[in-house]
Parts: C-alpha cells; sequence; structure tokens
C-alpha cells in the first residue's frame, strides 16, 4: 500500500505544478481588461514559467540522483509556493514576469524528481501502470486550471490567481515533506546499476527524439482542436469547448491504458511503435476531414486529442529504465526539457503553416513526423523488463530455488526493480 500512497503524492505534485502552469493562460483576458496589454505582450508574460522549467529540468534532476526525491520535490514546491506569494504581493508586469519565472524554475523540480518517485517504487510489472497514473497529472491541472481560475481571475484578479496557485503548491509541500519517502534501495538494485554514462548508448538518445516527434501530433491536435471545429465545423466556442473536455478524459485514460499495456506485454518501446503508427493515421483522417468535412471529422479529431497523449508515460517510463537509478533523474529532465521544447515550438511553427496552406497540410505534417517516430524508437529494452519476464517465466518456485542456491534472497514482485 506504501508505494500507492507515493504515487499519489507524487502525482498530486505533477497536477499542482501543472494548474500553475497551464492556468495562467486563463488569466489572458483579465490581464488584457485589467493592464491594458496586448495578446503579445499577455503571451510573454505567461510564457515567464515555461523559460523557467525549461532552463533547470536538468539541474533539479541531477539533485534528485544525488540528494533523493522527497527533499527534492518539497524544497522545490516550497519555493514554487514562496515565490507565487511575492508575485501576488508586487506591483508592476516585469517584477511579476521575473517572479513567474522563478517560479516555473523552482517547480521543474517536481517534473524532475516525481516521475523518478513513482518508477523507484515500483516494480517492472506495475511500472507502466503507476506511470500512466501519474502522466494524468497534465490533464487533471489542465482541468483544475480550466474549472477555477477563469472565474478567480474575473473576481480577484491577476493576485488572487497567483495566490490560488501558491496555496495549492503549500499544501501538497507540507503533504510531500511530511509522508513522502525516498524509494528503498536494496544490495542487488545498488549492483544492478550502470557503472558508466547510459548516454554512450544511442538509445536513450532515441527515446528523447521519438518522444519529442511525437508531442508535434499531439500539441496540433491540442492547440488547433478549438479553432478547427469553430472554422471547419461551424461549432461555437462553448459548445467546441465542451467537446474538447471528452478529449481530455480521453487523453487521461489512454495514458493509464498504455502504461497497463506495456506491463503485460513488458515491453514500452513496443507499444510505443506501435501507437505512433496509430497516431499517423488517426492525425492523417483528421487531415482528411479538412478537407472533405463531415461529422466523421469530429470524431477523428477528438481520437486524435486523446491518443496523442498516449506515448507520453511509456516514454517516461522507458528513459528511467534505460538510465538506471544513479541517472534517472537527469535522464527524465532531458526528457522533460526535449518535450518542453517541442511543446513550444509547435503551435507557433505549425500554426504558421496552417495559416498559409490549410488545416490539412499542418496535420499530414503531423501524421508524418508520428510515421518518423516509429523508425527512430530503438529496440533496446531495459535490464529490469527482462528480469521480470523471466520472473514471470520461470515461477515464484524455481526464483526461491534459485536465490537458495546463489545464496541470496531475490527481491519479490512487489520490491522496486532500478534496473540499467
Amino acid at each position: 500500500m506504501r508505494r500507492w500512497m507515493m504515487l499519489a503524492l507524487g502525482t498530486a505534485a505533477q497536477t499542482v505544478a501543472c494548474t500553475f502552469l497551464y492556468g495562467l493562460p486563463y488569466t489572458s483576458e483579465t490581464l488584457r481588461r485589467d493592464n491594458g496589454l496586448t495578446l503579445g505582450h499577455v503571451g510573454l508574460l505567461i510564457a515567464c514559467p515555461t523559460v523557467g522549467l525549461v532552463l533547470t529540468l536538468v539541474a533539479w534532476g541531477a539533485l534528485a540522483d544525488r540528494f533523493g526525491e522527497r527533499g527534492v520535490i518539497t524544497s522545490g514546491l516550497a519555493m514554487t509556493t514562496v515565490l507565487l506569494a511575492l508575485g501576488g504581493a508586487v506591483n508592476g508586469l516585469v517584477p511579476l514576469g521575473v517572479l513567474l519565472a522563478l517560479a516555473g524554475a523552482a517547480s521543474a523540480s517536481v517534473s524532475a524528481a516525481s516521475g523518478r518517485l513513482v518508477v523507484g517504487w515500483f516494480s517492472a510489472r506495475e511500472r507502466g501502470l503507476a506511470m500512466g497514473i501519474r502522466q494524468t497529472s497534465t490533464p487533471l491541472g489542465m482541468g483544475i486550471a480550466a474549472l477555477v481560475v477563469p472565474t478567480l481571475a474575473a473576481r480577484s484578479g491577476m493576485k488572487g490567481t497567483v495566490l490560488f496557485f501558491a496555496a495549492l503548491c503549500g499544501v501538497v509541500a507540507v503533504l510531500v515533506g511530511a509522508l513522502a519517502s525516498d524509494p528503498p534501495r536494496t544490495a542487488q538494485s545498488a549492483a544492478q546499476e550502470p557503472a558508466a554514462n547510459p548516454y554512450r548508448d544511442s538509445s536513450l538518445w532515441r527515446i528523447h527524439a521519438s518522444s519529442a516527434l511525437l508531442c508535434v501530433p499531439q500539441f496540433a491536435a491540442n492547440a488547433f482542436a478549438m479553432v478547427f471545429l469553430i472554422d471547419v465545423r461551424g461549432w461555437s466556442a462553448v459548445h467546441a469547448g465542451q467537446l474538447l473536455v471528452v478529449s481530455q478524459v480521453l487523453g487521461a485514460a489512454s495514458r493509464v491504458v498504455a502504461g497497463r499495456w506495456s506491463d503485460r506485454v513488458g515491453s514500452r518501446v513496443r507499444p510505443m511503435r506501435q501507437l505512433s503508427v496509430c497516431i499517423a493515421v488517426v492525425m492523417g483522417a483528421t487531415a482528411l476531414g479538412a478537407l472533405w468535412p463531415s461529422p466523421v471529422t469530429d470524431l477523428t479529431m477528438i481520437v486524435a486529442c486523446g491518443i496523442t497523449a498516449s506515448t507520453n508515460g511509456l516514454a517516461f517510463t522507458a528513459t528511467a529504465e534505460l538510465a538506471g537509478r544513479a541517472w534517472s533523474g537527469r535522464a527524465m529532465g532531458v526528457q522533460n526539457t526535449g518535450q518542453n521544447l517541442a511543446a513550444s515550438l509547435t503551435p507557433p511553427l505549425l500554426g504558421g503553416l496552417i495559416g498559409s496552406a490549410g488545416y490539412a497540410w499542418g496535420f499530414t505534417l503531423a501524421a508524418v513526423l508520428a510515421g518518423a517516430a516509429c523508425f527512430i524508437i530503438p529496440t533496446l529494452e531495459s535490464r529490469a523488463l527482462s528480469d521480470s519476464r523471466q520472473e514471470v517465466a520461470i515461477g515464484p518456485a524455481e526464483l526461491v530455488q534459485a536465490a537458495r542456491q546463489k545464496g541470496r534472497d531475490e527481491p519479490s514482485a512487489a520490491d522496486p526493480v532500478q534496473g540499467g
């Protein structure tokens, strides 16, 4: 049961960080109304936390590798709380932007360490499901922000909204500090850790590259779904937004299902490869729907928004397992950095293509990149998954006999397996 509490704490930490990071866009109208900002200025202010996040992910991962997950998450969220509280008290948009950037940098601790916490507490046969659940923190955070922030910003302004983010981060910081524990380390797990830099092999780089490519269809679908439904299908903004709530539910469910699938088949990369083909097909169908609109077009867009999120948890789990415990924090920091850069560049670059050539060409490009990712995803599995498959094949009785022959105990299925 303890590992499930660690999963709940890691998911809660990531959820409040996402509520802050993805909730700021919902203050756009308030910023324009109260401060007379242009959309360009609003976009610049909203981007400040993401800039801080991207610049510090790897550093926070290195700290998690060195000092453990609990301290990194707790201190990072505590710093985020203080910086956001100061942001709610300052006057002027420049000081606010600086504090938001620093708060984003502090919140990167959660992205770098919460996944490492989850991976460390679960065995290879449960880890895909656990990371899939942890990855639902993004749609959860976006959902909380969508429900609360617009009304709060209209009533209390930017300061009230920033203080709300601070309160959420503060509560979860206290919970993590009081209840979380770093994953136990056994003599066997320590012996399994890689002696050399795992980046000397190409597998980790290929996971990072393919995952970044798969971010393009994900953010192509999610960033342009509403305007696509309005422009191409004639939906109203209200009804399009209501329809897209379904896509967020599908996105969360697809991460969990994909994670469980990877546990069942004993592979992270094989489901990831097959899903990349499915994503390419669905995005291609969405492109065709842009050329020949019909009610089927609405369905393909919703499916696209859901399935394009399915590979996120698989990529993070594969990254942690290939890197091993000693390097997993830094590796997931690199993974997060690549995904955030792809996510940041996709809307403006693809938006330019859509503006000049139409939705069909933009979605076609996203489909091509998803198909390319299929060929980049490596075939190498981590030792943790190989050991897990061997345990399933030979059974518990043979394991006990083998352990006696070796003069040591084998870990149970519930023990954390930190393979290299």
